[in-house]
């Protein structure tokens, strides 16, 4: 038996190699990226708060944004006209608005309405509040990133239930078993192959994206390492603890990711 070699691997593993090693050589030999200074700011109480503030955003969009999300995908397969019509609406409009344009309008909606009434539609009102006192900024980045986020989810979760074969569904009506209990038993449980790596990258992307409500004021991760380095001018040491940071959380986010996906890949080659 004749081993059979392969000399353009070796050729293009050897370059690689050397470009990696090129570029570990400049980071840690060039005195600019100020390793030390990275070191005193990456556990600084301030940076800290920061990335937690940041996860808790994350969250929030995710949370909420992926159950509206389950509620617009389903409205799409509906039967109904309406709900079908309005669905496609709500996501191709919040689908075309740029996030920071969408955090922007939320955070200045007290300017269209000053009071937010609550009561009988077209109808008398029970009672008003300030809209500035109930949407305040975190308020408004939450409701911001939860509702750019359901129109992306709507798409997700919508291809991850027509993924499913049709006869599941048909199998499950000829049983007798009621529509809910086959979508939560039976059609989700499949789908979820389908929609967790994709639904995983939408949730690394909002890991970054939170960056966006820095307009806003808000201490999330990138605004609080500005506020640092405008201080004491080390721009590029606190744009590394940053850096680093986000590559902690999406990291974290990418482990648990596969870990999910293989749940719901058993039983699949």
């Amino acid at each position: 038996m004749v081993t059979t070699r392969h000399p353009g691997r070796w050729v293009a593993a050897l370059g690689v190699a050397v470009l990696l090693a090129m570029a570990v050589s400049a980071l840690v030999t060039n005195p600019a990226w100020e390793w030390e200074v990275v070191g005193e700011y990456l556990f600084a109480p301030s940076v800290l708060r920061a990335v937690v503030f940041t996860l808790e955003l994350t969250a929030l969009g995710i949370v909420f944004g992926f159950l509206l999300g389950t509620v617009l995908a389903l409205m799409r397969l509906s039967g109904n006209p309406l709900l079908t019509s309005v669905a496609w609406g709500y996501i191709a409009l919040f689908r075309s608005i740029p996030l920071i344009l969408q955090l922007l309008f939320w955070y200045n909606l007290a300017l269209l309405y000053p009071r937010i009434s609550f009561g009988v539609p077209f109808g008398p009102a029970f009672f008003d509040v300030g809209t500035m006192d109930l949407i305040g900024p975190v308020t408004a980045a939450a409701l911001g990133l939860a509702l750019h986020q359901a129109a992306y989810a709507a798409e997700i979760v919508r291809a991850g239930l027509l993924s499913v074969d049709h006869g599941q569904r048909e199998a499950a009506s000829a049983l007798g078993i009621p529509r809910t209990r086959q979508l939560f038993r039976i059609v989700l449980p499949q789908a979820m192959r389908s929609i967790v790596p994709t639904a995983g990258n939408e949730i690394v992307g909002l890991v970054k994206g939170t960056s966006v409500v820095y307009i806003m004021a808000l201490p999330e991760l990138f605004y609080q390492v500005q506020v640092i380095y405008n201080r004491n001018g080390r721009v590029i040491a606190l744009l590394l603890v940053a850096t680093i940071w986000y590559l902690v959380m999406t990291s974290v986010m990418s482990v648990a990711q596969h870990y999910v996906e293989r749940h719901y890949g058993k039983g699949r080659a």
